[in-house]
C-alpha cells in the first residue's frame, strides 16, 4: 500500500479500499499461526495475537460504528470490557497482564467478530462521510497498522520462549551485504521546523509544527552493526559502569544483561540470534537490534559519540523519501545496506534518540475518547524514529514519533550515532 492511499480522507470508495486492505493484511499476518499460538501471552508487555485481532476490531465498533451507524447492534457487549486497551472514557477493561487467560472467546468467535464489524463498516463506507468521521476511520486504520507491528514483535517474543524455537515465517537466505564503511554526515544546524504539516494523516503527538534551534551536528551514515556491537561487548561493555546511565547500570546488574536480547552464545563459541525465521547465525554486518535505550546510550558513550536528539534525526530525514525494508519484505530481520551517504533512516531498525517523549509546545490531545491515544503516555518514555522491519509499508514518515520505556528490548530497536560538529 502506498503512503498516499491511506492518509487521505478522500471519497468513501477510496476509504473502503483502504479499510479492506488493512483488515486483510492483519488476517494475513496471523494466517500461519495456530489457535494455540494466538492465545498465549508471553509477558505483561505483550499481547496474544488473538487479542490484537479483537482489539483493533473493538476500536472500529466502539469508536466508529456505535456512535455513527444508526441501528448498529454490538456483536457481543461483553467484548467492550474484554478488548478495551486503556481508554478510560470508554469504560472498564480486562487487566492487561491477564490477556493470555482469555481462552474464550475462541479464535473462531474472534474471526466472526471481525466479519460482523467489517460488514457494518462496509455499509457505513457506502456513502461519502463527514470529514471528521473519515478522519476517525483513518486513525483506526493507522491504529490497526500499529497493532500489525505489535503482532509480529509479540509473536517473536512468544516463540523465543519455546524450547522448540519455532519459526513464524519460512527460513530464507539472509540478504548478503557487507556494511558500508561508517561515515559521518554533516548537518549545519540552525533554526528548523519540526513536526507534521499539511493535510496528510499524522498522529496528534506529531503536532503542532514548531521551530527548534539546532547546533551543527553529525550523524553516522548507517546504524551500528552487530559486529561493531560485538567489539563493545569484547571490551567489557556490559561490565564497565562508566559507560552506563545509573538506571541502565541497575538494569544490567539486576537483569544480568550480557548481550542484546535474543542473542545466544552457542557451544561452538559463535553467537546465534533468534528471529522470526527461527534461530540463525549472527550476521555481523546487519544492524544490531533489540537493544534497550540504556544499551544504545552505553554503546554511544563507549564509541565517544552520543545518540541524536529526535529533532536532529527529523531534520536529517526530512528530505528523504520514507523508503526501506518493512514488513512486506520476505526477510523479516534487519540486514546491511550497501552504499554511502545517509543509509537506512527508514526501516530495518527503530533508532533510539536521546529525547524524552514530551508534548510539543502548544500540544492539545484530540477531542473525545481518542484524546487518550498518545498524550497521557508523555512521561518516562524515550522517542524512537524511523520504523523497522516489522513496520507496515506506508505507515512511517519523518515526523513519526514512536516511544517506549528505556528498558524495553523486545522491539526491533537499534541505534545510529551522532556527535557535535
Amino acid at each position: 500500500m502506498q503512503r498516499d492511499q491511506l492518509i487521505q480522507c478522500g471519497p468513501a470508495a477510496s476509504l473502503a479500499h483502504d479499510y479492506a486492505t488493512v483488515r486483510v493484511t492483519s488476517a494475513r499476518l496471523a494466517a500461519s499461526l495456530t489457535p494455540e499460538d494466538m492465545c498465549v501471552q508471553s509477558m505483561p508487555d505483550a499481547s496474544p495475537a488473538k487479542w490484537h485481532l479483537a482489539h483493533t476490531t473493538w476500536f472500529f465498533e466502539a469508536v466508529v460504528l456505535l456512535p455513527h451507524l444508526p441501528g448498529y447492534r454490538a456483536f457481543d457487549e461483553r467484548y467492550f470490557y474484554l478488548f478495551n486497551s486503556y481508554y478510560e472514557a470508554l469504560g472498564a477493561r480486562h487487566p492487561r497482564p491477564e490477556r493470555g487467560l482469555l481462552t474464550r472467546p475462541t479464535l473462531l468467535q474472534v474471526l466472526a467478530y471481525r466479519a460482523h464489524v467489517d460488514a457494518a463498516m462496509t455499509r457505513l463506507l457506502q456513502d461519502d462521510l463527514a470529514p471528521a468521521l473519515a478522519a476517525l476511520i483513518v486513525l483506526g486504520l493507522n491504529h490497526e497498522q500499529q497493532h500489525q507491528e505489535l503482532l509480529l514483535t509479540d509473536i517473536k517474543h512468544l516463540f523465543s520462549r519455546s524450547v522448540l524455537l519455532p519459526a513464524y515465517a519460512a527460513h530464507l537466505p539472509a540478504p548478503e551485504q557487507s556494511p558500508a564503511a561508517l561515515e559521518w554526515v554533516d548537518f549545519p544546524g540552525g533554526s528548523t521546523e519540526i513536526g507534521h504539516r499539511g493535510t496528510d494523516f499524522a498522529f496528534d503527538n506529531e503536532t503542532p509544527r514548531h521551530p527548534v534551534l539546532l547546533a551543527p551536528y553529525q550523524l553516522a551514515s548507517r546504524p551500528v552493526s552487530c559486529g561493531e556491537f560485538l567489539e563493545f561487548m569484547a571490551d567489557g561493555g556490559y561490565r564497565r559502569p562508566e559507560f552506563w546511565l545509573s538506571d541502565g547500570w541497575a538494569a544490567v546488574s539486576t537483569q544480568a544483561w550480557q548481550a542484546p536480547f535474543y542473542w545466544r552464545l552457542a557451544d561452538d563459541g559463535c553467537w546465534r540470534v533468534f528471529t522470526l525465521h527461527g534461530e540463525i547465525e549472527l550476521d555481523a554486518a546487519a544492524p544490531v537490534c533489540h537493544l534497550s535505550f540504556y544499551e544504545a546510550a552505553a554503546y554511544a558513550e563507549w564509541a565517544n559519540a552520543r545518540l541524536p536528539t529526535e529533532f536532529e534525526w527529523e531534520a536529517a530525514a526530512a528530505t528523504l523519501a520514507p523508503q526501506g525494508r518493512f514488513a512486506d519484505s520476505a526477510w523479516l530481520h534487519p540486514a546491511a545496506a550497501p552504499g554511502g551517504g545517509l543509509q537506512q533512516m527508514y526501516g530495518d531498525v527503530w533508532e533510539w534518540t536521546r529525547s524524552s517523549y514530551d508534548p510539543y509546545p502548544g500540544f492539545r490531545p484530540l477531542a473525545g475518547a481518542v484524546g487518550e491515544y498518545n498524550g497521557k503516555f508523555m512521561v518516562g518514555q524515550i522517542v524512537l524514529r524511523g520504523g523497522s522491519i516489522a513496520t507496515p509499508p506506508g505507515h512511517i514518515r519523518a515526523t513519526y514519533r514512536n516511544f517506549f520505556p528505556p528498558a524495553a528490548r523486545w522491539q526491533f530497536s537499534g541505534l545510529r550515532l551522532a556527535r557535535d560538529a
